[in-house]
């Protein structure tokens, strides 16, 4: 999917019913034991309840017609005892079954989250993230519905619909066959109704996904929307997508409650047929009235799995485009991904190589042409240039976020491409503009670089940084929460927290992409000691706007329109009196102004 907007519906591959579902139950397969257990307790169930109407003929033309009262209390009693087991199984059977049903939709959920985090770069550029939760969240939810109605009722309904129709042809053929001679009629109802509902309901899921998009966008730029005084243009938008998603739904509902009157005529006109039908046979002599009060029982056992096939039939209808959806996402294989035989990246020294990289973020757009450059373990380089040059799409392929379409990049002489992602990114940390904070303590934010450091660690690392200061004079320290993304800190307060948790981690390749953008003059000198601890003894590749910062690299590289331009020390540059240094001027003029 290409470039996905919040309004624009997602193009989602469509298989087979019978792939999808296929695809749904090969979740029990963990589970088979359990499976076994349950169908066991299943046919149980099913026996007595199948035995019941026949254990009824059997009285009435037996003990009823020779008015055995001795024989009919025996018989009655065995009647309850039958019953009696089928309510203590089918209670095990409906709480087992719901617990297999909730382990599978676990399994599920974190299976999609798990594979999400696998998934590329690419995949997040093209889609809203209220899109990628609607799929986590609502999409599984709405699966928890299809799965628990499926294990839970559509198969014990499938086994007394077998068991039922068994029963009435052993009793009577020809009232068993005008028992069901109204079902094909039926079924072909259904499936010209299932035809316009599938669309309808996939076509409401697209919108309520770009509604949850729409809605996460929204909150997450409030300060934006209230900035600009926008309140009633986003709430308009809003209407909006409510409103695309309540009409889409309520279409594929009308159509969907077809499927009840048709049912329901389908029924009564089935009985119809039975009751006149076992009239002439019992008129005829050729039925008896036990028989036929056994079929009136059966008609009422025949249609009860029917109505409960046809419920779930549109539960599947209603749900199953966000089976598909998930599916779709399971389906998508990572870009950037370790090849079978990928090698363990030994421990970096830090040397970095690009021979000959270009680099296209799609056909239209390269953002690298012939990059050529090496870093010595150890040293620090700086990119420059204006915004879009190509600085940070350079750190991304270093942190092999993407792979470039033509050349090598090599880490101490190995092409990154052949090596474990994991063991690779696990020596390496990069540091950005807009640092992320989660919504815990500062402790555990620092933590995250190293998640089994100690307390004692995290203060010496918030120490180097000089970020120590500052935390304590937070009401709870260390252990003040900072709400998502940190909102109860400044810009620069997150920043000093990103080192801190980058100096724990101890990477052996550090970037930091325009990561002192956001720090004050102020805080900018209390942090420029604990920058050069951080990058003391590894090799660090900075890119900046800001190059008042720079100044002390060992190399500084000028980036343009995806080509390095320039390369040289910071005096070095001037003197050439290019590019970086009509950059330097600029700067230089601006803040003397």
């Amino acid at each position: 999917m290409a470039h996905n907007a919040i309004s624009q519906d997602e193009l989602i591959a469509k298989h087979s019913s019978f792939t999808t579902i296929k695809r749904i139950l090969s979740y029990l397969k963990p589970y088979r034991l359990r499976v076994a257990v349950i169908i066991m307790l299943m046919l149980i169930v099913m026996a007595c309840n199948v035995l019941i109407p026949y254990m009824l003929q059997v009285s009435i033309d037996t003990y009823v017609s020779s008015k055995n009262v001795q024989g009919l209390i025996k018989f009655g009693g065995l009647l309850l005892l039958i019953s009696f087991v089928s309510m203590v199984v089918s209670k095990y059977r409906l709480l087992w079954m719901n617990e297999l049903a909730n382990k599978i939709l676990i399994n599920i959920r974190h299976e999609l989250y798990t594979h999400i985090q696998t998934l590329s770069f690419s995949f997040f550029d093209n889609r809203p993230v209220g899109k990628i939760l609607a799929r986590v969240v609502g999409d599984v939810s709405s699966l928890q519905n299809l799965l628990n109605t499926c294990v839970t009722n559509t198969i014990p309904d499938l086994f007394t619909l077998v068991f039922v129709m068994i029963m009435m042809f052993s009793m009577n053929p020809k009232l068993a066959v005008c028992s069901i001679i109204i079902i094909p009629v039926l079924m072909i109802s259904m499936f010209t109704i299932e035809i316009k509902a599938t669309k309808l309901w996939a076509d409401s899921r697209q919108k309520r996904s770009n509604f949850i998009a729409y809605s996460h966008e929204a909150f997450s730029g409030i300060k934006v929307t209230e900035g600009f005084n926008k309140e009633d243009f986003k709430a308009k938008g809003f209407y909006k997508s409510v409103s695309d998603h309540v009409n889409a739904f309520d279409t594929a509902v009308k159509v969907q409650d077809l499927f009840w009157p048709t049912v329901d005529i389908s029924q009564g006109i089935g009985t119809v047929i039975v009751f006149l039908a076992g009239y002439f046979l019992v008129k005829n002599g050729s039925l008896s009235s036990g028989t036929l009060i056994a079929f009136t029982m059966y008609i009422g056992m025949l249609w009860r799995p029917i109505i409960n096939l046809s419920d779930f039939y549109t539960t599947l209808i209603s749900n199953f485009s966000a089976a598909e959806r998930i599916f779709d996402i399971l389906d998508i294989n990572p870009d950037i991904k370790s090849d079978t035989n990928a090698l363990i990246m030994p421990e970096i020294k830090g040397n970095i190589r690009f021979k000959n990289v270009d680099f296209f973020y799609d056909k239209e757009t390269q953002a690298l042409s012939n990059i050529n450059f090496e870093i010595k373990a150890g040293q620090k380089i700086a990119f420059v240039g204006e915004t879009g040059a190509g600085k940070s799409t350079i750190a991304s392929l270093i942190s092999r976020f993407y792979d470039p379409q033509k050349g090598q990049i090599l880490i101490d002489g190995i092409d990154i491409k052949h090596v474990d992602i994991e063991s690779l990114r696990s020596q390496m940390g990069i540091m950005l503009q807009d640092t992320f904070l989660f919504s815990s303590s500062i402790k555990e934010n620092i933590r995250y670089g190293k998640l089994d450091a100690t307390d004692d660690e995290i203060i010496a690392a918030a120490k180097a940084v000089n970020a120590h200061d500052f935390i304590m004079s937070l009401e709870d320290g260390y252990d003040t929460n900072v709400n998502e993304r940190g909102s109860r800190l400044s810009l620069g307060q997150r920043q000093l927290i990103s080192f801190a948790r980058a100096l724990l981690a101890n990477p052996k390749i550090l970037i930091l992409d325009e990561a002192t953008s956001n720090i004050d003059t102020h805080t900018e000198r209390l942090v420029q000691k604990g920058i050069q601890k951080l990058l003391t003894g590894r090799t660090s590749i900075v890119i900046a706007h800001r190059l008042s910062t720079i100044r002390d690299c060992d190399k500084i590289m000028v980036v343009s329109d995806g080509k390095i331009i320039e390369c040289g020390t910071h005096e070095q540059l001037l003197r050439q009196k290019g590019a970086y240094y009509d950059l330097y001027m600029a700067q230089y003029s601006f803040l003397s102004a």
